[in-house]
């Protein structure tokens, strides 16, 4: 069986949601601590030749992580992911959030709930984001700044991170 390694972007502006699959050439173990290890996360998260950079990481139901990305001249655009729901290997839900550096919400910005699901097919494991938005001005404002372009690079990062596990 052949799998497509393409990423799927559907956005659906009545429901104010974004579903994003995408399958990686990597067992789901790996694919897991990709997006729940902060280490692994700062190596592709953002989309080059930005950086993504970890002040701090509580993977746990009730946590947080707090990033920048960070641009080839030294920017910095401050972001949070608050954990509300974990099943190990299986799926987490998160509210995501344009912050400050110390992590205050910036209410003037987008925010959005993400409910990311974690599947093995074969050795390879789909990812699905379904991203949902309250209010339709908050989905159009993050399309608007390039968010699925920004995404598509940083899947691309993704791939080659698991590329070059297997050299």
């Amino acid at each position: 069986m052949s799998i497509d390694l393409t990423m799927d972007f559907s956005v659906n502006k009545q429901n104010n949601t974004i579903t994003v699959k995408k399958a990686f050439d990597a067992e789901l173990p790996l694919v897991w601590r990709a997006y729940t290890d902060s280490e692994i996360l700062d190596q592709w998260w953002a989309p080059k030749p930005w950086k993504a950079r970890t002040k701090s990481m509580d993977f746990r139901e009730g946590g947080r992580w707090l990033y920048a990305m960070v641009g080839p001249n030294g920017e910095e655009h401050w972001s949070v992911a608050d954990y509300l729901k974990i099943e190990d290997q299986k799926s987490f839900t998160a509210t995501d959030g344009f912050t400050d550096s110390e992590g205050k919400i910036n209410k003037e910005m987008p925010q959005s709930k993400w409910d990311t699901d974690f599947k093995g097919v074969e050795d390879h494991t789909v990812v699905t984001f379904h991203i949902t938005y309250p209010e339709l001005k908050d989905l159009e404002a993050t399309i608007a700044m390039g968010f699925k372009e920004g995404l598509t690079l940083a899947a691309q990062g993704l791939d080659e991170y698991f590329a070059s596990l297997k050299k």
